[in-house]
């Protein structure tokens, strides 16, 4: 019985021994293995870490040479040479590494994927949806339709786009936006081939994926005017206002030009006055201007802008003010006022464009689809303003 008490003073020790040996042999192991790394490969990796990426791949490129049979450089070196812009040889690096017999499922499925993402950058789509319409049948699965997205949006195929978006929602991205804007372009593609049932067929599903969605209620409205019901026009641009007033602005002149088609010209003007009034970011200050000064004339227009100036404070504000002032002042001040309208019109240059919050692309017109970063409805619907996001 007392032997039975203490036999783990004996054991104790001897658990003790086996988990210092079993670590031993690991440290071992990983010694071995990082001693059977070339020198260069280290001196790569220094490379990398220090942003000298041509440098990195010129030493990658010598020490595959001579250890061919080192999968994980493979990879690597292929990854940087697309990086670099030298896709034909990424391409017949990762073809490369798919030939060979001895890789595993999980080696050959990183090769797929990596040579369909050679394939994207290289604008050959139809190749890289060959692959990646495997890949969704493996643990690649997610980051495959991920790619395909983009090759869909590229293609324009708005179809199988939302399909893939919607395979891809889940907690973390409910890619409601993307889905509004892809029924949104199928209703704009209706639209051009005159097929207004479908173009309102897809305009209905955005506002079901995304009620929202400010784009479909223009479109709505610009094919109600097409249609000759300006009212209708109306009611579908005011409902904006209840979706974010900003994007009001994006169409402010056809809605303006819809209450001077019914001869309420006026009330067009008050509503812009109002909508001004309550939201003081909207980007219609220089149109308001301009129906004042034809409807009520310069000392109206001129007391609207430089009470806005009170109460909003903005340059282009300021400028409109100074080239107001411009028309009625004394012939003596006129010169001084051009150099300082001059140099506003310089300083605000940069406001009259629209930028993307994600990555900072800037032009005169507005974009729901950003050409160079190609995110949906990142460009804020007032000019200047570079930190809004929608999504």
């Amino acid at each position: 019985m007392v032997d039975s008490q203490y036999w783990w003073l004996i054991a104790f020790p001897a658990f003790f021994a086996l988990g210092w040996l079993a670590a031993r042999i690991d440290i071992k192991h990983v010694l071995s293995e990082t001693r059977s790394l070339p020198a260069a490969y280290f001196k790569g990796l220094n490379y990398l870490l220090n942003g000298e990426t041509n440098r990195a791949v010129e030493v990658y490129v010598e020490v595959a040479r001579h250890h061919v049979e080192t999968v994980e450089l493979q990879f690597t070196l292929g990854h940087l040479f697309r990086r670099r812009g030298e896709l034909e040889r990424a391409i017949r690096m990762h073809q490369k590494l798919l030939a060979r017999p001895e890789l595993n499922v999980a080696q050959r499925q990183q090769a797929q994927f990596e040579l369909a993402q050679d394939f994207m950058a290289a604008g050959l789509f139809d190749r890289a949806e060959a692959i990646l319409t495997e890949l969704q049948h493996t643990d690649y699965a997610r980051q495959a339709r991920t790619e395909l997205l983009g090759v869909y949006q590229q293609e324009k195929a708005w179809r199988k786009a939302i399909e893939i978006a919607q395979q891809l929602r889940d907690d973390s991205h409910t890619y409601q936006h993307e889905i509004a804007q892809f029924h949104c372009e199928l209703a704009e593609q209706a639209i051009a081939r005159s097929q207004p049932d479908d173009a309102r067929v897809e305009l209905e599903a955005a506002l079901t994926a995304n009620r929202q969605c400010a784009r479909a209620r223009s479109l709505q409205g610009e094919m109600a005017i097409q249609a000759g019901e300006a009212t209708i026009a109306i009611e579908c641009w005011l409902a904006i206002e209840t979706q974010d007033p900003h994007y009001l602005a994006l169409i402010a002149r056809p809605l303006l030009a819809a209450y001077d088609g019914m001869n309420r010209a006026e009330e067009g003007t008050r509503l812009m006055v109002r909508l001004l009034s309550q939201y003081p970011d909207l980007d219609v200050l220089d149109l308001t201007y301009e129906r004042l000064m034809t409807q009520k004339g310069m000392d109206d227009a001129y007391a609207f802008v430089r009470e806005r100036l009170r109460s909003h404070p903005t340059m282009p504000g300021l400028r409109r003010v100074l080239e107001t002032h411009l028309l009625v002042a004394p012939d003596d001040q006129k010169a001084d006022l051009e150099i300082i309208v001059k140099l506003l019109n310089e300083a605000t240059r940069e406001q009259s464009m629209y930028y993307c919050s994600h990555c900072g692309f800037k032009a005169r017109q507005y974009f729901w689809h950003c050409p160079a970063c190609t995110e949906w409805e990142t460009f804020a619907p007032v000019r200047g303003q570079r930190s809004r996001n929608p999504q």
